[in-house]
């Protein structure tokens, strides 16, 4: 038996296929195109590992994808692979478009056609995963009850609108075709492998190197936080026992605003590399300007999830957040390595203000 993970060198994937081959000896063949948020450094533990068959390839490559499946012949496939950030989408959205949307076009017919060859044991028993976001939903008021399963799309961005597109494609793939998938809309992830333009890690990384950290508006943007190693477990029991054609929200029921999520982790830092002057990290924050259609608050009921399947996140944000921490101070050298030139060339771009 095997499964086949696509975008399992970004953050999420890597996550989790590290934890999968730690509680199951069932390989994976792992598909990644290495823009740059995929990192091969996220999976040096596995290296020797013949249970990790890592591919370099494009999952919109028709040609690569529908040997890999003839030659595995995977039970499973899950799908991380998508362009994810929104401050990346606004600046430039036909990276977008192609990977999100044409490229799991690609994906989601040579699954059907592998599929559909299968002899009928295998074929009852294959599944298409596919991981999403929160963020198709569109942007809640305060008192607006949070995200369910059957909430309308109103996405606001161009990298929610691709990935709402992306919903839709997986959905009509089982109800036209009959492909067995499931659909899994997450909150936002934080924790290892967080690739340094998102707030918690490019946050811990300014603060150490003494940086201003950047708080887009009036820093009063709600969101739900999900520990990554909680999303892992949660697509693992999807993947297990979800009823088919069903979405399911992941959440971590850990509601914060960015400016008060910052403050933790700059309390936390304070405690565990206190800076030499004495002064708290928060001195650092900084307010910039507000990116363009900013969603004011995400929140994810993930109540379908517990009542169905018996999941529930581990980790608080008190946890999560102090082993985030101390990972990311533990692991300096994979920091050195992420943060390369071209990235600093993107935060240069993006915090100009």
């Amino acid at each position: 038996m095997t499964i086949l993970v696509t975008g399992g060198a970004g953050f999420i994937g890597s996550n989790f296929v590290l934890d999968w081959l730690a509680e199951s000896d069932e390989p994976i063949v792992n598909v990644d195109k290495l823009t740059y948020a995929g990192n091969l450094d996220n999976l040096t533990a596995l290296n020797g590992d013949a249970r990790h068959i890592f591919v370099k390839a494009d999952i919109g490559d028709v040609t690569v994808i529908s040997k890999l499946l003839a030659d595995h012949r995977p039970r499973a496939i899950v799908n991380f692979a998508a362009e994810s950030h929104v401050d990346r989408s606004i600046h430039g959205p036909a990276e977008f478009i192609q990977t999100n949307v044409v490229s799991t076009f690609s994906l989601l017919e040579e699954a059907r056609r592998y599929w559909g060859e299968l002899p009928d044991g295998e074929k009852h028993a294959f599944r298409f995963l596919h991981v999403s976001t929160d963020e198709v939903y569109g942007s809640l008021e305060k008192t607006d009850p949070a995200f369910r399963e059957g909430d309308q799309y109103k996405p606001n961005s161009p990298y929610s609108a691709s990935k709402a597109a992306s919903d839709h494609l997986v959905r009509c793939y089982h109800h036209t075709y009959g492909l067995p998938v499931l659909t899994t809309n997450c909150s936002n992830n934080y924790g290892p492998f967080h690739f340094p333009e998102k707030l918690i890690p490019l946050c811990i990384l300014n603060a150490l190197s003494l940086k201003p950290l950047p708080i887009y508006g009036d820093g009063q943007q709600i969101r739900d936080w999900l520990y990554v190693k909680d999303h892992c477990a949660a697509i693992r029991r999807v993947l297990e026992a979800g009823k088919l054609g069903e979405t399911y929200n992941v959440g971590g029921w850990n509601e914060m605003a960015n400016l008060d999520v910052v403050g933790t982790l700059c309390a936390i830092l304070d405690e565990l590399q206190p800076r030499a002057d004495g002064l708290s990290y928060a001195s650092q924050i900084t307010f910039v300007k507000d990116r363009p259609g900013h969603d004011r608050r995400y929140a994810i009921d993930a109540t379908k999830l517990e009542r169905e399947l018996g999941w529930k996140p581990v980790e608080t944000f008190e946890t999560g957040i102090r082993k985030t921490v101390e990972w990311y101070l533990a692991n300096q050298d994979w920091v050195a390595n992420v943060t390369s030139g071209a990235y600093q060339n993107w935060l240069g771009k993006q915090y100009s203000h």
